[in-house]
């Protein structure tokens, strides 16, 4: 009564071979769409922290010179 070894699709959750990532090419398009606004939404971050820190120092350093 032992199921063959498988793993799942992380998308969907359905049960696949060892070999393979994903059940479909619609579940793998999902997780780099995913991928995507990720690392789209990491970049802005690190862009609002680096002004942040910019206008930090302008004003800490502004009465100085």
């Amino acid at each position: 009564m032992a199921t063959e070894p498988h793993k799942h699709c992380p998308t969907c959750g359905t049960p696949i071979p060892m070999s393979e990532r994903f059940c479909s090419p619609k579940c793998e398009q999902v997780v780099a769409e995913r991928q995507k606004k990720v690392s789209k939404t990491r970049t802005i971050i690190y862009i609002l922290f680096a002004v942040l820190v910019i206008v930090y120092l302008f004003f800490i350093l502004k009465g100085r010179f």
